[in-house]
């Protein structure tokens, strides 16, 4: 199975992510989303299938403490989308795309297991 990783470069998750995949064989590429922002449209898909722009968001980073409590409460679809063209480091990362059209967040080893049934 192959997968897309978007996350941040210098993220020490996304690092440790794709450590992961490349000691057990799982063909991936890396996408950063400061130099390649996600389109509004693939936005609107992850937050469809993640449960919620509020559910792709990490409230405890620095840049979301560092919000105006304005730009925190985006009330729709539009203003999520903005928030996050705006500022691609808020979204949890890394968010894993596999050739089935899965998505998932974050990394675990048991999870990254369990997603690409390594036993």
């Amino acid at each position: 199975m192959s997968a897309t990783v978007y996350g941040l470069k210098n993220c020490d998750t996304c690092k440790k992510a794709t450590k992961w995949l490349d000691r057990f064989g799982v063909a991936y590429s890396f996408v950063d989303y400061r130099d390649h922002k996600p389109t509004p449209e693939t936005l609107v898909e992850w937050a469809g299938k993640l449960g919620g722009f509020e559910a792709m968001i990490n409230k405890s980073s620095t840049t979301w403490r560092q919000l105006p409590e304005n730009r925190k409460a985006a009330a729709s679809d539009a203003e999520w989308k903005l928030l996050l063209r705006e500022y691609p480091q808020l979204i949890r990362r890394p968010l894993v795309v596999t050739a089935d059209g899965g998505i998932s967040q974050g990394f675990s080893d048991n999870g990254f297991k369990k997603r690409f049934g390594i036993d």
